[in-house]
């Protein structure tokens, strides 16, 4: 793909084009790091790249860069060297589109492999691809250009909307939902058990888990999550929200719109969590908890008391982030303080 191509499909896509200059127009064949780019090569600076790393605009055997557009030190980098360069107001964005037009989904050849098994009444649209060793229930419905890779099991009366993507060996339990435009991962299990045990003089009594789980519109599911469940209702997760793999999700748990949830996040059930919130790396959170909107979880955070919208937090339990960062900064002087103040206890003893 020529240079002034990617300018062309940049200008009409979300990233915001300012401006661009085109010397050579090179072909450009894939995409790289800066660090690693060579010749045919587009490589990119988001608005938050260090000088270091800026200053490789220098040296970088790239064709073509994508750049933000309001840093006056790359700016005047860039007048210095021949490679083609685009500036914009998300060069990140810019660069998941490049890399879309650069590596475009292979679509599975639609049809059904002859090894699926596939029960009674079941409602398959058109232009759906089925792999080797899918099964899938009684009363199951896929809609339109869906693509279920080998070794998926569909359990019976799961609906399933248009133009998803469930990868192999994913698992899809009675009674889940899944809208439009969904990823499920490798692996990942959606409407399992949730882990619901009443104690007894007997020991644990088995609580049914009779409840369904329901994916919005462009939800994705990472490889190896979990989203479970509950005994009565409904385990929801909102339109556009992302689960990293190794997550999981408890029984009865409500996830609103566009949330974002890093590796090995853990939702305790009952919990209700706004739109926009971002939870981090392992951060944990606790049954029946309610996270407002825009709410931002660092790594490791465990969440045990409700979070208002709009906040950052950070630490176990869960406090204020900047809080959180000056406590940090002083864990490492705690011996010294604590020896300090066993000195005045000594002085004032005497």
């Amino acid at each position: 793909m020529q240079f002034n191509e990617i300018v062309e499909k940049l200008k009409q896509g979300q990233s915001g084009v300012i401006d661009f200059n085109i010397k050579k127009n090179p072909v450009i064949l894939t995409a790289a790091s800066l660090e690693k780019a060579k010749e045919n090569d587009i490589s990119f600076l988001d608005n938050h790249s260090q000088l270091k790393l800026k200053s490789l605009i220098k040296t970088s055997k790239a064709s073509a860069l994508l750049l933000p557009a309001y840093d006056d030190f790359i700016i005047e980098i860039v007048n210095q060297v021949s490679v083609d360069w685009i500036l914009l107001k998300e060069p990140k964005i810019a660069f998941a589109e490049t890399l879309e037009f650069l590596y475009p989904s292979e679509i599975e050849k639609e049809g059904i492999h002859k090894s699926a098994v596939i029960g009674k009444n079941v409602k398959i649209g058109p232009e759906v691809s089925i792999g080797a060793n899918v099964y899938i229930g009684d009363n199951t419905e896929i809609g339109a250009g869906s693509i279920v890779h080998a070794g998926v099991v569909i359990y019976k009366e799961v609906r399933i909307g248009a133009k998803n993507l469930i990868h192999a060996n994913s698992v899809i339990h009675s009674g889940s939902t899944l809208g439009d435009e969904c990823v499920i991962n490798a692996n990942a299990v959606i409407g399992g058990e949730g882990f619901g045990f009443v104690p007894t003089s007997k020991g644990w009594k088995k609580m049914p888990q009779v409840g369904i789980v329901i994916l919005k519109n462009k939800v994705e599911v990472g490889s190896g999550s979990t989203i479970d469940r509950p005994s009565v209702g409904e385990t929801i997760i909102g339109e556009d929200t992302k689960i990293d793999n190794l997550v999981q999700i408890g029984h009865g748990v409500t996830i609103g719109k566009g949330c974002a949830m890093a590796a090995q996040v853990g939702i305790a059930g009952g919990a209700q969590i706004g739109d926009l919130v971002i939870l981090a790396g392992q951060v944990g959170v606790s049954n029946r908890v309610k996270i407002g909107d825009r709410v931002i979880a660092s790594s490791k955070t465990g969440i045990v008391s409700n979070i208002e919208s709009g906040k950052v937090v950070s630490g176990f339990p869960a406090i204020p982030n900047k809080l959180w960062l000056r406590c940090s900064a002083n864990f490492k002087k705690l011996p010294e303080i604590a020896k300090a103040i066993r000195q005045l206890n000594s002085r004032n003893s005497r």
